[in-house]
C-alpha cells in the first residue's frame, strides 16, 4: 500500500502503542472551539512551507518543505530520486516493465531506508546515505511483508531495521536486520500484529472488535483500550482517535487519553481522518471534509487540529492526494496534469 492517500477516505489500519490499560471511565467530552479558522500562514506564520509546482517526481517522503523523495517512469525505467529546487540525485532505476514498487519509505539519521519489489523479485530492504553515495540492499530476506501505508511499516531501533510479515491471522513475524545487513532475525508472535512506536505492537483491525490491543515486545505486557459498540477507535502513545458513530454514519471525532482521560470532541460529522496516523508529533490531528461534489471531483477540504491550541487550521479548500511521514504533512491540488505539490514541515511549529 502506497504512504499516498486519498484525503476522504477513512480511516486506515494502524494504531500506535498505548501504555495505559483496564477499563475507561466515563469522561466529559470537551468540545471543539468554535473560532472563525485561520490559514497556516495566519497561525503558523514561522513554520517550513512550500508551494512546489514544477515538482517532477511523484513523492513518496519529504526531507524537509522542499526537498522530495520520490520516482518517475522515465521511457522504459522507473527511476527514485532525490529532488530539490530543481536539482534531481537518483538513488535507483527499475524495468519500468517489472512494475518497480518503492515503499515503506522512512528516515533514521542520516540513513534513507526503503522497501522495493520488482517482478518476480522478493521484497527487498534497501538503504543509501543521505548525503550522498551509492544506495545498498540491506536484505531480501523479508517474507511476506505487511506495509498498512503508514510512519510504521520500517521501523529503525537499536541499530535495526523492524518489519512485519505473515500469512493469515494465527501467527505474525516480526522481522528484523541490521542497517549493515547480515542475518534476519524472525521473532513470531500468536495473533495479527503490526508495527507501532517502538517496542510497541498493536492488533490492525483498527478496533472493530470494541477495542485497541497492544503489546509490548520487551517485556510482553498486553494492554487493552476498549470502545463502545458505537465507536471505532486508533490509538497511538499519547493519543487515541475515537469515530463516534451513529445510525446515519459519523457523528463526531474525538481524541482521548490511552487511559479515556481528557477525552474532547474536534471534529462534527462530515469530517474523516485524512491519514492513518494519530496525532502526528502527538499533537496535530490532520482532517477531511468532503464536499457535496466529492464523488465527482474526489478532491476535499484539508484541515489540521492542533491538540496544543485547540485551534483547527485550514490548509487547502479542495485537496487531492495527503499524507504524512517523519512530521512532514504534504497534499496536492489541480490536475493530474497540472498538479501543485504543497508541504508544511510540522517540526517547525
Amino acid at each position: 500500500m502506497s504512504a499516498r492517500a486519498k484525503v476522504a477516505l477513512g480511516v486506515a489500519l494502524l494504531a500506535a502503542g498505548a501504555l495505559l490499560a483496564g477499563g475507561l471511565p466515563e469522561q466529559p467530552v470537551t468540545p471543539v472551539a468554535s473560532a472563525v479558522r485561520p490559514t497556516a500562514e495566519q497561525e503558523w506564520p514561522a513554520a517550513a512551507r512550500a508551494d512546489l509546482r514544477d515538482l517532477t517526481v511523484e513523492p513518496l517522503l519529504f526531507l524537509d518543505a522542499t526537498t522530495a523523495v520520490g520516482q518517475v517512469t522515465d521511457g522504459d525505467v522507473v527511476r527514485l530520486l532525490v529532488e530539490k529546487d530543481g536539482v534531481a540525485r537518483e538513488l535507483r532505476r527499475l524495468p519500468a516493465a517489472d512494475d518497480p514498487r518503492f515503499e515503506a519509505m522512512t528516515v533514521s539519521g542520516d540513513e534513507l531506508i526503503w522497501a522495493e519489489s520488482s517482478g518476480s523479485r522478493p521484497v527487498e530492504i534497501w538503504a543509501v546515505r543521505r548525503d550522498g553515495g551509492d544506495a545498498r540492499m540491506i536484505t531480501a530476506d523479508t517474507g511476506n511483508t505487511l506495509f498498512y501505508g503508514n510512519q510504521y511499516d520500517l521501523v529503525v531501533a537499536d541499530g535495526r531495521v523492524h518489519w512485519v510479515a505473515g500469512e493469515g491471522d494465527t501467527t505474525t513475524q516480526i522481522r528484523s536486520v541490521a542497517l549493515t545487513g547480515g542475518t534476519v532475525d524472525v521473532r513470531e508472535e500468536p495473533g495479527r500484529w503490526s508495527l507501532s512506536a517502538w517496542p510497541w505492537l498493536t492488533d490492525d483491525t483498527g478496533a472493530q472488535s470494541g477495542q485497541v490491543r497492544m503489546r509490548e515486545m520487551t517485556t510482553g505486557r498486553e494492554v487493552r483500550v476498549p470502545f463502545s459498540g458505537a465507536e471505532w477507535g486508533m490509538c497511538a502513545p499519547t493519543w487515541c482517535r475515537v469515530m463516534v458513530m451513529n445510525g446515519e454514519g459519523l457523528a463526531r471525532i474525538d481524541v482521548m487519553r490511552p487511559d479515556g482521560s481528557d477525552r474532547r470532541r474536534v471534529a462534527g460529522p462530515g469530517t474523516q481522518a485524512a491519514v492513518s496516523d494519530v496525532a502526528v508529533l502527538d499533537r496535530f490531528e490532520i482532517l477531511s471534509e468532503p464536499g457535496a461534489n466529492f464523488d465527482l471531483t474526489g478532491t476535499a477540504g484539508l484541515v489540521v487540529h492542533d491538540l496544543t491550541t485547540g485551534r483547527t487550521v485550514t490548509l487547502a479548500a479542495a485537496a487531492d492526494l495527503a499524507a504524512t511521514k517523519d512530521g512532514v504533512l504534504w497534499w496536492s491540488t489541480g490536475t493530474r496534469e497540472t498538479a501543485v505539490w504543497h508541504t508544511l514541515d510540522l517540526r517547525t511549529i
